[in-house]
């Protein structure tokens, strides 16, 4: 049995006098990629917001690799090691690709204020390791003949690529989908799944994603919950959620999943 990464327990949520989320339990191991789906409305990125520290939640614990992260900010999260990416991507768009990666590796710099104004050499030494980890990213994602182009001005699927890449950039232990595939086409969600069979394994990762295209969720997916009105319905292996009644009636229709 792996060692659990994510520990979330009784995980509550209210909005004024809306239980967005209720009682969400998971445990999930070491090295899994899972996902969540539901309809719109059913708690999933409220999900995501309360274990990135986006949100406070109204009750319940979050434990990531062995600690209690309930209740830090979101950049303490960050750099406890678990990273995101949003349904709307939300790159810098006026900054270069390689910039964009750069801004994720920041707070491993070590100069001060002072060195970085007066360029020291401790400075310089810094910037070319964070620049070379910056470009190494890259080449992972094939965007190296990007490097110095407006982020905003790269097609739709090299931009979720890109957010990725960023998002790797602070060393996450767990890595946290939001809709990766939204908006693709069929060959860039066989890319998409690709990638991150390929980031999983050389990255030492654990994915938990949210995603709404079925075809991708099924085949990518080892364990699956599904939400509906802020509580878990079922769960379990995807062949279990293509044929459970109650998540055909409730979200994908009496035609099921395909």
């Amino acid at each position: 049995m792996t060692d659990s990464v994510l520990s979330v327990q009784s995980l509550t949520h209210f909005f004024g006098g809306l239980k967005a989320v209720s009682n969400f339990e998971m445990e999930l191991p070491q090295g899994v990629i899972w996902g969540i789906i539901g309809p719109n409305g059913a708690g999933k990125t409220t999900v995501f917001n309360l274990i990135t520290g986006v949100y406070k939640p109204s009750q319940g614990k979050i434990i990531f690799l062995e600690e209690d992260i309930t209740n830090l900010k979101p950049h303490s999260i960050i750099q406890k090691g678990i990273a995101r990416t949003f349904q709307n991507i939300r790159l810098f768009g006026n900054v270069t690709v390689l910039d964009n990666v750069r801004i994720g590796l920041h707070p491993r710099y070590n100069s001060s204020i002072w060195e970085a104004i007066l360029r020291s050499g401790r400075f310089r030494k810094e910037e070319k390791r964070v620049r070379d980890e910056a470009m190494s990213l890259l080449e992972h994602f094939n965007l190296t003949s990007r490097w110095n182009e407006k982020a905003r001005n790269l097609p739709y699927g090299e931009q979720r690529r890109l957010e990725i890449a960023r998002a790797l950039a602070t060393k996450p232990k767990l890595l946290l989908l939001d809709e990766p595939a939204a908006g693709m086409n069929p060959k860039e969600v066989d890319s998409l799944m690709d990638l991150i069979y390929k980031i999983r394994s050389e990255f030492n990762l654990t994915v938990l994603l949210i995603e709404h295209q079925m075809r991708f969720v099924m085949r990518i997916c080892e364990h699956i919950k599904v939400m509906d009105f802020g509580e878990t319905i079922a769960e379990g292996p995807p062949v279990e959620i293509q044929n459970n009644p109650q998540v055909i009636e409730a979200y994908l229709g009496k035609g099921g999943i395909h």
